[in-house]
């Protein structure tokens, strides 16, 4: 990776910004997953024991750029604080924090309020129904202003900005990107925390340089959503293999009967052409042999094993066990591994065979001397639930963002760090 980390620079006395990724979930005030929390404590701490001060700050969910008390980050600061063993300020204005930044002494620690109470964190205007061009104009340029004029801010409060949140780094928001024009302004630093630098050099050698042979598992239900991961990754990989619901897509492309399954008709031409372009680059192109078909939507569902043409009034939920041989052959061979999505409906015990068939392979990499890594939400979910999250080498923090990488895109939280 050729961006600088917190380990590259000399913090003692210094006030950090850092942004981070704490969009855990909340019930009812309670946060019941601090993954997320955990995944930032080294950055965290390792900035307070070199003796700087710190200022957090993150989004939680989807307030839409008002004040939600529902997606307050208090219940995140308190779940801090305990992990430190230290008190954490909370701020409730993160625009108006001033004060209590510049209270703020060497290995101490303040939370700020979600960045996104504020719509000019993600700086984005739609246009409404009936609105003219003229005035959705003025209103897109006022947004952009106070985006601008929210970065400038969040930047008063560090001479330091710090980026650990990878999952947002895609997101060119006030607080992941917009922050570093006015950091550097004044002479400040941009640099990446450790969870960053570990994505970015997990990623960036997978995609970059792997290690061979080189498998790429994509699933999830809509080849759409991974157009450009496809198109990217056939120029790199030596094997593609294509579960869950988008590789219907797929086999109805190649003439088969999918009956009632997970299929985007305006996608068949696209997926025809990434089979022919597999042969012509010589990349093993791995579609499903057998499926477990269900008559409905369903946990109790009746099913059936089929072939890959599947009865009319019958959908294909899960890739069936001869599929699930031919993957798990094919991984066990690589050095590198890259899984984007599940290979069925998981969350319903009778079609999550597939999935964690497949998982039991990917866990054996590491073990043998490869890389595994696990990106995207769903693909974590079951790596957890399989109880193998401890055998992968890597699994990554950020879905959109891992995902958008792996398509080969410029992440802007990335690109505004100073380089090395």
């Amino acid at each position: 990776m050729n961006k600088k980390t917190i380990s590259d620079i000399d913090l003692k006395g210094r006030r950090v910004i850092m942004r981070v990724d704490f969009n855990v979930p909340i019930k009812d005030g309670i946060i019941t997953d601090d993954t997320r929390i955990q995944a930032a404590l080294p950055s965290i701490k390792y900035i307070l024991e070199q003796g700087a001060s710190l200022v957090l700050m993150s989004h939680l969910g989807r307030p839409n750029g008002k004040v939600d008390m529902a997606f307050t980050l208090r219940p995140v600061a308190e779940r801090l604080a305990s992990c430190l063993a230290q008190p954490v300020d909370f701020a409730e204005d993160c625009q108006n924090a001033s004060a209590k930044v510049d209270a703020l002494g060497p290995g101490e620690v303040l939370m700020l309020e979600n960045t996104r109470f504020y719509a000019a964190e993600e700086g984005k205007a739609k246009q409404k129904e009936g609105q003219g061009d003229e005035d959705f104009a003025k209103v897109k340029a006022e947004l952009k202003a106070a985006k601008q004029a929210m970065a400038e801010k969040l930047a008063s409060y560090g001479d330091v900005y710090v980026n650990d949140a990878f999952g947002t780094a895609h997101r060119d928001h006030a607080s992941t990107a917009s922050i570093c024009k006015y950091i550097k302004s004044k002479g400040g630093q941009c640099v990446a925390g450790f969870l960053m630098e570990k994505e970015l050099e997990y990623l960036g050698s997978a995609v970059e340089d792997p290690k061979r042979p080189f498998v790429a598992i994509l699933g999830g239900a809509k080849v759409s959503d991974k157009l450009a991961v496809v198109q990217n990754l056939l120029a790199k990989v030596d094997t593609l293999i294509i579960g869950g619901g988008m590789a219907y897509t797929f086999l109805k492309a190649q003439g088969h009967n999918v009956g009632n399954s997970l299929c985007e008709l305006d996608q068949l031409d696209y997926a025809r052409d990434m089979i022919a372009k597999a042969k012509e680059r010589g990349v093993k192109f791995l579609l499903p042999v057998d499926n477990v078909a269900a008559d409905k939507f369903d946990a109790e569902a009746n099913t059936q094993l089929v072939s890959n043409d599947v009865p009319e009034g019958w959908m294909a939920l899960d890739i069936g066990p001869e599929t699930a041989k031919l993957y798990s052959e094919a991984i066990k061979d690589a050095r590198t591994v890259v899984w984007n999505g599940p290979m069925g409906c998981f969350e319903m015990p009778a079609f999550a065979k597939g999935t964690f068939s497949v998982c039991e392979a990917v866990s054996e990499i590491k073990d043998n001397g490869g890389i595994s890594i696990i990106g995207g939400g769903d693909s974590v979910s079951a790596v957890k639930q399989s109880g193998l999250s401890e055998k992968m080498s890597h699994i990554s923090t950020g879905g959109g963002a891992s995902l958008e990488f792996l398509e080969g895109k410029e992440l802007p939280g990335c690109a505004a760090l100073d380089d090395k």
